[in-house]
Formats: structure tokens, C-alpha cells, sequence
């Protein structure tokens, strides 16, 4: 039996007998348990009357949720991507820098095919995720959806600081054009735009968590 669930079992036998949550909490910490593991080892059981301590759900990994996850963040990437070299080239076609640039037509043809695609199968699979969310609220704590939710939130804030350095060193090397500002904004723009959206459901899930809690 490992560490974690040594402390499992004590917190189980310990709500068990009936000891308050107070207690144990003082006594493992005075044992020299960390005050994270405490609270994680008494999170796991919910805060109710009842005869014997109560389970709550813990993280999972279910395959079909791992592929409708994995494909929920590659239409996300693919469409952001697009949607970018989309603007890019009204950006280029308003500010050329030879004659010699390809045609409006030509480097907008590829984002738009791509968008067209990836951004309906993103709101499909979207809306299917929320709607099996809604049904069964016990999906949140799915290894999948916090995995690719964090990790879409570290890509974002990635790209967001990488173009905020990018703008910083062109300005003090005096290279910056209105081209490669206007560039740079929009890939920001979209980033940000995204973290803003994953983080604003993280916040939305902690206050539900929260108000369900004890």
C-alpha cells in the first residue's frame, strides 16, 4: 500500500468512527503530512450525513473521451492557425512589400478551405462535449478534458508572450512595420482570445464545484 493511500485509509477509518474533519486535519498535520495531501485525502470523501464516509469522483481516462478531446484541440489548433493566415493575407495584400506577392485570392484559398472544415467539426464536437457534460456533471473530472484544456491554456499564453517579445525586439532594433505590427496583434489577438474563453470555464467550474461542495 503506498503513501497516498495509507492516508486514504486513515481518513476513511477516522470519518468512519466519526472523528471531526478538524481533527484528523490537526492530528495528520502534526504527523507531518503536508497540508495539500491533507486536504486532497479529505476531498476525497464528500462532506455529508451518512453513516460511512462517501466517495467522491476522482479523475478518470476514458478512451472515447481521449479521441473526442484530442479532436476537439486539433480542429481549435487548426482553425486558430487559419483563421490567422486568413488575416494575414488581407494584411499582406493591403501592405505588399514587392509586386511579386501572391494574389489576394491565392494566399487566402487554403485558410478558407481549412476553416471551412475544421471550424464545423469544433462546434460539433463542442457542443456534443457540453451537452454529455450536462447530462452527466460527474465528465468534468475526466483526465482528458483537464489535460487538453491546460494544455491549451499553456500553448496560448506561450504564443502570447513569444509576440509580445517578437514586437519588443524588432521595436529596439527599429524594424518594426505596420505589416508586421498588424501581424503580430492578430495572432495575439487570437490566442488570447482563446485563453480568455478556457480559462473564463475553468472559473465558471470551480464556482459550480464550489457551490455544490460543503
Amino acid at each position: 500500500m503506498t503513501r497516498s493511500e495509507d492516508l486514504a485509509s486513515f481518513v476513511k477509518d477516522a470519518l468512519t468512527r466519526g472523528v471531526p474533519r478538524t481533527e484528523i486535519e490537526s492530528i495528520l498535520l502534526q504527523s507531518g503530512w503536508s497540508k495539500r495531501q491533507v486536504n486532497d485525502a479529505l476531498a476525497s470523501f464528500a462532506d455529508v450525513t451518512f453513516p460511512i464516509p462517501v466517495p467522491k469522483p476522482r479523475p478518470y481516462t476514458d478512451a472515447r473521451e481521449a479521441f473526442l478531446y484530442g479532436l476537439l484541440f486539433l480542429a481549435l489548433a487548426l482553425s486558430a492557425y487559419h483563421l490567422g493566415m486568413l488575416i494575414f493575407g488581407f494584411i499582406e495584400n493591403a501592405f505588399p512589400l514587392t509586386e511579386s506577392e501572391a494574389s489576394l485570392r491565392e494566399s487566402t484559398r487554403w485558410p478558407i478551405s481549412v476553416l471551412v472544415v475544421a471550424l464545423p467539426v469544433y462546434f460539433y464536437v463542442s457542443r456534443l462535449v457540453n451537452r454529455e457534460l450536462r447530462l452527466d456533471p460527474s465528465k468534468r473530472a475526466s483526465k482528458s478534458r483537464s489535460q487538453m484544456t491546460y494544455f491549451t491554456l499553456f500553448v496560448c499564453a506561450s504564443v502570447v508572450i513569444g509576440i509580445l517579445a517578437g514586437l519588443v525586439y524588432s521595436f529596439l532594433g527599429g524594424e518594426l512595420t505596420i505589416r508586421f505590427v498588424l501581424k503580430s496583434l492578430t495572432a495575439a489577438a487570437i490566442a488570447a482570445g482563446i485563453f480568455g474563453y478556457y480559462l473564463r470555464d475553468l472559473r465558471i467550474e470551480r464556482a459550480e464545484a464550489a457551490r455544490s461542495g460543503p
